[in-house]
């Protein structure tokens, strides 16, 4: 299976407050807390082994069911270290996998490849409106650094919480709260933008409406049309 294990279905770029968060249906939105990757910068796990690796045993590394490649991540962005990741796949999967492992966070670094494009724009843009802009992401903490120090978008925002420091991470309801009593901002008018579906699940658990990322055009609108005041985008006939 690629791709992170117990996704659940969910339509991209629709705003969901279901559960806890039907309460904060219709009421403004003050602040807007983003996942980072593959909503604010790109990350593919495949732009580091293509180098040394042939694309088939790439994708064979990133099934989870073969190489238990997320699940190791999972690990790490819930605190675990890359050496006990590693070996934690050694022991499950294997010598051939947990080798890869040590090749893929060796060249983390190359999984980073740009920003995703309208996302600076809209950021700032949100900014200048006068809405909180917040990071919630799942991260390693021995490799967030790479991100920090190459991607100014995230030195943009008006604060963080990264998983492998607080050893909490999503999908679970603890962590949306521990970044809502960080950040000081309420569940109510905020909205979390993230590319998983489980976790627009988790934050709705918190109270938060969320938004399944897809395109920062569709992400613009969608926002605009809760009343956020930010340009739109124009059609030139």
């Amino acid at each position: 299976m690629k791709g992170w294990p117990g996704e659940p279905e969910m339509e991209h770029d629709v705003l969901m407050a279901d559960g806890e968060a039907a309460a904060a249906a219709g009421k403004p939105i003050t602040d807007v807390i983003f996942d980072f990757g593959n909503v604010l910068i790109y990350w593919d796990p495949a732009a580091v082994m293509s180098p040394r690796y042939t694309q088939d045993t790439v994708e064979r590394f990133l099934d989870n069911d073969i190489s238990g490649f997320y699940d190791a991540n999972d690990r790490m962005d819930g605190g675990a270290t890359p050496e006990e990741g590693i070996a934690w796949m050694r022991e499950t999967h294997g010598d051939q996998w947990a080798d890869m492992l040590r090749y893929y966070i060796d060249n983390f670094e190359d999984s980073l490849t740009g920003v995703v494009p309208g996302m600076r724009v809209l950021v700032n843009d949100l900014k200048a409106a006068g809405i909180g802009v917040w990071g919630l992401s799942n991260w390693e903490k021995e490799l967030f650094h790479y991100a920090e120090e190459n991607c100014a978008i995230l030195r943009q925002l008006d604060g963080k919480l990264v998983s492998g420091f607080v050893r909490l991470r999503k999908p679970h309801k603890e962590i949306y709260q521990a970044a809502l009593n960080q950040f000081g901002i309420a569940a109510e008018t905020s909205v979390f933008i993230d590319d998983k579906a489980m976790n627009i699940v988790g934050a709705n658990k918190a109270g938060i409406r969320g938004i399944r990322f897809s395109d920062s055009r569709k992400l613009r609108d969608i926002l605009i049309a809760q009343g956020v005041h930010i340009p739109g985008t124009q059609r030139v006939q």
